[in-house]
């Protein structure tokens, strides 16, 4: 788990979002559990970037990618069966921006 930090489009203030999100290398990968149409989404890639806090760490991220992954094979197993059965298959990847972890 961890949280987006993230700014509205038209109110410009600062949202906090939970989210399910894995570590594959220097990218997370958030499943779209609010779905692709969400607003926290949708502002994530207006700005084309975010923040992530998990654990201790604040992380800066962007090149927000949505995309669809029907067999959820971007996920680990015990979390595709259960994305599978609530038939999500929707998909946020994230690229770390280098240097930017802070405590």
């Amino acid at each position: 788990m961890g949280i987006i930090i993230h700014v509205g489009r038209k109110s410009h203030q600062q949202y906090r979002t939970p989210v399910m999100v894995f570590r594959r290398g220097n990218r997370f990968i958030i499943a779209l559990t609010y779905g692709r149409d969400s607003q926290w989404v949708q502002n994530v890639l207006a700005a084309n970037s975010c923040e992530l806090e998990t654990r201790k760490w604040t992380l800066r991220l962007s090149h927000p990618r949505v995309f669809r992954d029907e067999r959820c094979e971007s996920m680990p197993a015990f979390v595709r069966l259960f994305l599978g059965i609530l038939g999500m298959c929707d998909f946020l990847e994230l690229t770390v921006d280098p240097g930017t972890a802070s405590q």
